[in-house]
């Protein structure tokens, strides 16, 4: 049972903490953990693991050993911390990734400052997503110091790699126990998807290289070659024409956003072919005897991957028949299905009642067009209750001159807040 007092100190603790918040995402933005490389994991690691135990938590540090990104001089840290209560109950587990891309061109104040004008703070990552970070570290803060974390744990978490996939961050974790329904009951991601939408999912993303090979020839007499690049022509027709139009009239059910994303895509990520060109430009003189093409194929959740994979190997084939001496490969880069947290989850219907009392409107239901971490969660773990919600404006989000709102964060913090005291004091039980 939740109690209007203590809701009352929750918020007002939240609203004390606002310089401490800003402070806190300030600090860490400056940690510039560009991936790639993967750059100040272990020191970001060591920063957070120090707050969360200075408030009462027990922290442990897991590297990723083993995955392909992990190396000595980049090794891929994780950090957890598990703030326990006395009466046993649920867990409610925050996770956040503590990568951030490159800063490219274009900003006009320092990316890893953490400049601070206009109600917003400014920096690489302070969309995407080390505001939610420090949200959600200051949601756990003050129901700890309002004395109202009684039964159950609070989890938070900084996590490697999620701009390259989370093998090294969420994807280890999932699968090596740490979001197994045993010891986590609801996770929440903060990712930035504006204060008043509730994430339920993401479509699915199959990743695949095709290689369509032909026979090599003099650049003078190509009819004595088969050329790749050709038969790779032909594939892009196929796709463009027919497939895509397909593509377009699949809609899901799934509330993505924006509405382009509720139809089944493909993109032409990359197109290399022929042989290297010498340095300083000439021209290879000889027939392309391989042409590679990188498909980003997003799919839904009403389609059967098996027929995704399908329908492109079946335009391969009549590729491969229409010019004798073609032939093909396919190689499966990563695939992830698509996943959706029910709309009555407990979670859901609990952020969607904190998000209505403090927004004085509904809560909106989305799903991504990408993936994120909770691929990992529910493929990986055996926690289903899963959703994205945290402060900032997705688009944003790996943009020069990044920023996070802070009445948003604080906002977000009190939506934390609530939403975790109510289902920490609820039945665990069907959660």
């Amino acid at each position: 049972m939740v109690h209007e007092q203590d809701i009352a100190q929750l918020f007002a603790r939240i609203d004390a903490s606002r310089d401490d918040l800003v402070a806190l995402t300030r600090d860490l933005i400056r940690f510039p953990t560009i991936n790639p490389p993967g750059a100040d994991y272990r020191a970001i690691c060591d920063f957070l693991g120090a707050r969360m135990s200075a408030h009462g938590a027990t922290v442990e540090f897991v590297r990723a050993k083993g995955v392909p990104d992990d190396s000595d001089e980049f090794p891929r840290w994780n950090v957890i911390g598990r703030f326990s209560a006395p009466e046993p109950g649920p867990c409610v587990h925050f996770n956040s990734h503590i990568d951030v891309v490159e800063t490219g061109l274009g900003w006009t104040v320092p990316p890893f400052e953490g400049v601070v004008k206009d109600g917003r703070v400014y920096g690489r990552g302070a969309c995407d997503m080390k505001g939610g970070l420090a949200a959600s570290l200051i949601a756990i803060e003050a129901l700890i110091g309002c004395g109202l974390l009684t039964r159950g744990s609070l989890e938070c978490s900084g996590t490697a790699d999620e701009e390259s996939g989370g093998f090294g961050g969420v994807g280890h974790l999932a699968r090596n126990g740490w979001f197994d329904r045993g010891r986590v009951d609801h996770v929440i991601i903060p990712e930035p998807l504006n204060p008043d939408r509730i994430c339920l999912g993401h479509r699915g993303v199959w990743w695949a290289e095709i290689e369509i090979t032909g026979a090599i020839g003099h650049g003078a007499m190509p009819f004595l070659g088969v050329n790749a690049i050709a038969g790779m022509g032909d594939l892009l027709k196929l796709i463009e024409e027919e497939l895509m139009p397909r593509l377009g009239n699949r809609v899901t059910a799934m509330p993505c956003m924006p509405e382009g994303a509720r139809r089944a895509t493909l993109n032409f990520n990359s197109v290399h072919g022929g042989q290297p060109e010498p340095g300083d430009g000439r021209p290879s003189p000889v027939v392309a005897d391989r042409c590679r093409l990188v498909i980003d194929r997003r799919y839904l959740v009403e389609e059967e991957f098996t027929e995704v994979k399908a329908e492109i190997i079946d335009l391969l084939e009549r590729v491969k028949s229409a010019r004798a001496g073609l032939d093909y490969s396919l190689r499966e880069i990563m695939t992830f299905e698509p996943t959706m947290t029910a709309p009555d989850a407990p979670l859901v219907k609990t952020l969607d009642h904190w998000i209505e009392r403090l927004f004085d409107r509904p809560a909106t239901l989305i799903a991504s067009p990408g993936t994120y971490d909770q691929k990992h969660i529910t493929r990986h773990g055996s926690v289903r209750a899963c959703v994205a919600y945290g402060p900032g404006i997705l688009d944003l989000a790996h943009q020069p001159d990044e920023w996070v709102g802070i009445e948003d964060m604080l906002m977000s913090a009190k939506v934390m807040a609530a939403a975790a005291l109510t289902l920490l004091r609820a039945d665990a039980e069907g959660a």
